[in-house]
């Protein structure tokens, strides 16, 4: 059937995708106009409910339960090697990540039916979608088709041995053992979690680095945390990586010795990073300018791609890979949508990520990758290792830097690993976002014995430093 048999349908706002981005999309529209659609081609339910962020720190509790057990013994309780019963762990994970998923698929369905459309849509120009049988002529697009597992040449061929994080989580008990390829966010939580549930692994990195981070001091300690506790090679040398029977055979040069060695896994975890998901979305059908990854070219205060009635929020735009990032920047594209021409700036919060591996790793503010260089730069500086309440619960390690405007005392920044870094990441986030100075953090309350003691040290480290 031609574009000219096709059904035509008449909308003010088309929102592409149902996920993080593009259910706070639909909301925000929603306040503009009712006469407005959700294209959705694949599963309901949002990446962080059913493949990311729940299930995975449902894997990471499980992980941080057998782990207190195996070190008790360093507060003078002895207890046997704790029994990891895999059946049991992979059934309550996949529980609880129903149930969240449950929650998303509760507010989908309280959408009205005449508002959801169930097919995958491809542009024929800025204000037309093909959407199976029908054409969507749209007044406005948001673009929230979010992003998938990014599968490098070097895997071809490992077919079911090979898998991403969403696979994870249907297993239905743990494997013998799994070879992480990405020392990114992904890589290091499942990674590490996996390890203190009793899985053999080993984690191979190309670049040199843990990401996110960019502040070499930062990277190297947590390097060091982590290859104390497992095999972890940022800068793997590989020789060859190949099927063979129900497992996957890897040469590769051990770090410690100079040696090549060999090691047989059940499965290969590929998080080597994730691609927005553009393919077979007709971009090139229009006026938008792409990018190298052919991605459009957007406006990050307002969402607008262009000077186009087109916006685009979440995973797709592949700046923020995060739920709350995703979601604002749904509520932002959704309003100005709605709103369109008449389209505003949006409140963008401050940049907060956290990596909830253990030590747990956190940024807020601007990173060190973009603040080195600056002359009027202060760095704060706390190492946990002997830090009050961390050593009273033998989780003393961790480093914290603060960055901070020499002139002015504004807080600028942070990047560390520590304990509980979640929480003191968020304190920051907060004085970062209120554009506070250290002195005036100085300022607030700090109770005893507390961790934030020792981001209390760090701001007191940046306060000698400043020429106020």
């Amino acid at each position: 059937m031609n574009n000219l048999q096709k059904s035509n349908r008449q909308v003010d706002v088309a929102i592409i995708g149902a996920g993080s981005a593009g259910l706070p999309a639909f909301r925000a529209a929603r306040k503009h106009s009712e006469n407005l659609v959700l294209i959705e081609g694949g599963i309901y339910g949002t990446t962080c409910a059913r493949v990311g962020c729940m299930p995975s720190k449902l894997l990471i509790a499980a992980a941080e339960a057998a782990h207190s057990v195996e070190t008790a013994s360093g507060f003078g309780i002895q207890t046997t090697k704790p029994i990891v019963n895999g059946r049991e762990v992979m059934e309550r994970i996949r529980g609880e990540r129903d149930r969240f998923v449950g929650f998303v698929l509760d507010d989908i369905e309280n959408i009205d039916q005449k508002h959801h459309l169930r097919n995958h849509a491809k542009f024929i120009d800025d204000h037309r979608l093909e959407v199976g049988e029908e054409i969507i002529e749209a007044k406005s697009v948001v673009i929230a088709t979010g992003s998938s597992p990014k599968l490098m040449p070097m895997f071809k061929g490992l077919g079911d041995r090979l898998i991403v994080n969403d696979d994870v989580f249907e297993w239905e008990t743990l494997p013998e053992s799994v070879a992480v390829f990405g020392p990114g966010v992904i890589g290091i939580e499942l990674g590490q979690a996996l390890h203190r549930l009793g899985v053999r692994i080993r984690v191979f990195g190309h670049s040199g680095s843990l990401t996110p981070l960019s502040d070499m001091a930062i990277r190297d300690y947590a390097e060091k945390v982590f290859q104390a506790e497992f095999p972890l090679d940022t800068k793997a040398n590989l020789h060859g990586l190949e099927r063979e029977g129900d497992q996957v055979k890897i040469r590769f040069v051990d770090k410690e010795d100079g040696k090549e060695k060999e090691e047989n896994f059940e499965y290969v975890l590929a998080a080597t990073g994730r691609s927005p998901n553009v393919i077979n979305l007709g971009l090139e059908n229009t006026s938008l300018e792409l990018d190298s990854r052919e991605v459009p070219v957007f406006d990050p205060n307002t969402m607008q791609c262009g000077d186009s009635s087109i916006f685009i929020a979440g995973d797709v735009n592949n700046t923020m890979l995060l739920l709350h990032e995703a979601a604002d920047e749904g509520r932002i594209a959704g309003d100005n949508a709605g709103r369109f021409p008449n389209i505003k700036s949006g409140m963008r919060r401050s940049p907060l990520s956290v990596v909830f591996c253990d030590p747990q790793i956190a940024m807020v503010g601007q990173s060190w990758g973009e603040l080195k260089g600056q002359e009027n730069v202060v760095v704060g500086k706390l190492s946990f290792e002997g830090q009050g309440r961390s050593r009273v619960m033998l989780k003393n390690k961790g480093l914290m830097h603060i960055y901070a405007d020499r002139f002015s005392g504004l807080f600028l920044g942070s990047e560390f690993i520590g304990p509980q870094a979640e929480h003191l990441a968020h304190l920051l986030s907060w004085a970062h976002q209120q554009k506070m100075t250290i002195p005036q953090m100085l300022e607030m309350p700090f109770y005893h014995p507390v961790i934030e003691e020792g981001l209390r040290t760090a701001l007191r480290d940046a306060n000698v430093q400043l020429s106020l």
